[in-house]
């Protein structure tokens, strides 16, 4: 069934990507963002088909007047939160920032009272992340939604608070949310502060020094943002209220694999250098609980995703 499909952050790499998706399945869709306006990686086709709001989450209890209005207008079925500092260094170390839990958290909880107020009670979708994981010994590294929690970092302890905020809106107010950890994702238009488009950057740029790496030796989940986004619409569509859901590929890939196989591709064979070498095990995604409620797999290819996104950065000025 087509949906009315508000999205915040919407600009965003993911927000973009979503916007695509359910444009391409028959939604309608408007668009939420800071100041109203879209990033330079945005895809033209967005900017003449999604009307895009001000509000600044971070900043602002309540929606502007003339936004709210729009939104009350508009009558969204379906919410998908995706507004957040999403790049875990900009969140800080340890401790969150001041920014990253006005962002992340606070902006969460607006979003579920605008949500509890809307007389079309849409069905709500909130982005969170497998950062809210407790650290995974090498040897069992495949978690599921009952996994311990327990994140060190600064973004995982944002996520996880956030995860609260949107508890607390279900059982208080009444809202119907649904709760996606998203692993790791990857594609075109992603910031370089990520780990593909940052080699990427580099190899585009031609020469012959090494391509910087934080570490070969990173053991991930990665996916595609493609396949990401299909998940978040079909857990609007089937996921349970009040449900958490593990989005990911369930594949343990590690990163010197990743980057052999970007310069394979690419054609271009460099010396890499590590700037912190050593290993790294990040949870892999167990996900069976979205497959089974919802009939999701991933289909996009690693090969697939590591093409689009050179490709992609070949492109770029």
């Amino acid at each position: 069934m087509p949906q009315r499909a508000l999205i915040t952050g919407c600009p965003g790499f993911a927000g973009s990507f979503l916007a695509e998706h359910l444009l391409d399945c028959g939604d309608a869709v408007l668009g939420c963002a800071p100041d109203g306006r879209w990033q330079q990686s945005s895809p033209p086709g967005l900017r003449d088909r999604v009307e895009l709001l001000a509000w600044d989450l971070a900043r602002e209890e309540q929606p502007p007047e003339e936004t709210r209005r729009a939104i009350e207008a508009f009558r969204p079925t379906a919410v998908y939160h995706l507004a957040a500092i999403s790049v875990p260094q900009d969140c800080g170390f340890e401790e969150p920032t001041p920014e990253a839990v006005a962002v992340n958290v606070a902006g969460t909880r607006r979003l579920m009272r605008l949500a509890a107020e809307l007389e079309s009670r849409p069905r709500v979708l909130v982005a969170s992340s497998s950062k809210v994981y407790a650290a995974v010994r090498p040897e069992t590294p495949v978690v599921d939604e009952q996994a311990p929690l327990g994140p060190w970092r600064a973004y995982g302890k944002t996520k996880l608070a956030a995860e609260a905020e949107v508890r607390r809106a279900v059982e208080q107010s009444g809202v119907d949310a649904v709760i996606a950890r998203s692993f790791q994702h990857t594609g075109p238009r992603q910031s370089p502060k990520m780990m593909l488009p940052h080699w990427c950057q580099q190899l585009v740029a031609g020469g012959r020094g090494p391509i910087e790496v934080y570490t070969l030796e990173a053991f991930i989940d990665l996916s595609d943002v493609r396949d990401v986004v299909r998940a978040y619409r079909l857990l609007i569509e089937r996921g349970r209220r009040g449900e958490v859901y593990n989005v990911g590929s369930g594949v343990r890939r590690q990163s010197g694999d990743v980057l052999a196989l970007l310069q394979t591709l690419a054609g271009h064979q460099r010396p890499v250098a590590e700037i912190y070498p050593g290993q790294r095990y990040d949870p892999i995604a167990d996900v069976s609980r979205l497959a089974e409620q919802t009939g999701w797999r991933a289909t996009i290819s690693l090969e697939a995703t590591l093409a689009d996104t050179f490709a992609w950065w070949q492109e770029q000025p």
